[in-house]
């Protein structure tokens, strides 16, 4: 049995940033928030299921997204645990699967579940094709996620070389790549900034681990003027989440407005971290922000499914279904939320173990293998597509051989299932050099 959450908070190290465990808690639970507003769902004429997005839908909602799109902040915390967490396998001896492994299982394990559940679901009951896609959009985090870990040796290397130059390259990998998108309309290289901006956040939190993120007024204020004047001034679009229907999006790819969104976040998070350091040292609120890091991974994964089942449950019972965005559907937001949050943790009480660490062992005296570094670097580069590729195709059509485009490639359902658990498998194996 793991510790209680009382237990891991009276477990606290002195010395541990609290606020970096709060920021992860809270960017995730505003993505979930955002997501269970902006889930404009209708029925259509022959009572078919229309989902739609309210930002579409009231366009002038759309600045809102300037301070709930929080992605960003996730990446950059991501940075410093990324950071901190190879530099303590190092210190202990181990090697780069060794790392891969300690930062994915609690990552990976509640995503391949996820994947099984709802394979499985899809094949054997009748799922709507709009909800076998929808539940498995928010994978792209995943993915993204999975390259940042990938890629955190080198990129490490580089901050401690290069401290801020790191960052700028990565800055201005993004500009070029944005000239060519918009002034040359080269075709695959704005895929590119999938790379280069969010690995740029990510290099953010490797500052904030070393203590070189300072000004944090001046970071947030160039960040805003900087995402300002390419909306204002450049092609860029005044969301900063991706719109059905858009032409461009700063999401997919992302832009370089969408990475001065990031560097603007990041700024702000940070001129709150004295106040909220001192709010987090009281035991009770602690206690809370412990055991949703507990469960937060797992919550994230689940809670399209449970929006989806109360929207199933509304259309059932008879109930309606009113217009986006009007007077009752704005009324009927609190009861959906509440709804979605107690099926989520419903959720999270069936699935919550695979997100458990494993139980400490006794330590084991090392076996070096050859091979081990890059059998886990090819599991993450195959988790890594396969967990994409879910997120292009979605869970419908797994017999059928539905396809989507991933960047360049066609990819199946099937195919993407197969990779993530071969990665999966690989990962696993490869961190267990030990007699």
């Amino acid at each position: 049995m793991g510790m209680t959450a009382g237990e891991a908070a009276a477990a606290t190290p002195a010395g541990r940033d609290r606020y970096v465990d709060f920021l992860r808690v809270a960017s995730l639970a505003t993505v979930v928030l955002g997501h269970w507003l902006m889930a404009a769902v209708t029925t259509g004429p022959g009572g078919g299921v229309e989902i739609g997005n309210l930002l579409a839908v009231r366009p002038a909602l759309q600045p809102l997204t300037w301070a709930l799109q929080v992605m960003p902040v996730f990446f950059f915390v991501g940075g410093f645990s990324h950071a901190l967490s190879y530099r303590s396998v190092a210190r202990s001896g181990g090697g780069y699967a060794d790392f891969l492994r300690a930062r994915l299982r609690r990552l990976l394990r509640p995503t391949m579940l996820f994947v099984a559940v709802w394979g499985a679901g899809a094949l054997l009951l009748p799922v709507p094709d709009v909800a076998a896609r929808l539940v498995a959009q928010p994978l792209w985090f995943i993915g993204i996620y999975l390259g940042m870990v990938a890629f955190t040796p080198p990129l490490l290397r580089l901050h401690e070389r290069y401290g801020w130059g790191a960052f700028a390259a990565l800055s201005a990998g993004a500009v070029v790549v944005d000239v060519l998108r918009f002034a040359l309309d080269v075709p695959y290289v704005p895929f590119l900034n999938f790379a280069f901006v969010w690995l740029a956040v990510h290099q953010l939190g490797f500052l904030r681990a070393d203590g070189r993120l300072r000004l944090p007024a001046a970071l947030a204020a160039c960040g805003l003027a900087g995402a300002v004047a390419l909306v204002a001034l450049g092609p860029y679009p005044l969301s900063m989440v991706g719109m059905p229907g858009e032409r461009i999006s700063n999401m997919a790819p992302p832009t370089l407005a969408l990475l001065c969104h990031g560097v603007w976040l990041v700024g702000a998070v940070e001129l709150l971290r004295r106040p909220a350091a001192r709010l987090l040292r009281r035991p009770r609120v602690w206690r809370g922000v412990v055991a949703a890091n507990g469960i937060a991974m797992t919550a994230f994964l689940w809670h399209l499914t449970a929006m989806l089942a109360v929207y199933g449950a509304l259309i059932s019972l008879g109930g309606t279904l009113p217009a986006p965005a009007g007077a009752a559907w704005w009324a009927q937001v609190p009861l959906r939320v509440a709804a979605a949050t107690a099926l989520t943790a419903a959720l999270v009480a069936v699935f919550r173990r695979a997100e458990r660490p494993p139980a400490p062992t006794a330590p084991a005296v090392r076996r070096e293998t050859s091979l081990s570094g890059p059998g886990a670097a090819l599991g993450v580069a195959l988790a890594l597509l396969g967990v994409l590729g879910l997120s292009a195709v979605g869970f419908g059509g797994l017999l059928d051989g539905h396809s989507a485009t991933l960047i360049a490639v066609r990819v199946t359902a099937p195919a993407a299932v197969l990779m993530a658990a071969i990665g999966w498998a690989l990962v696993e194996r490869a961190g267990r050099g030990r007699a």
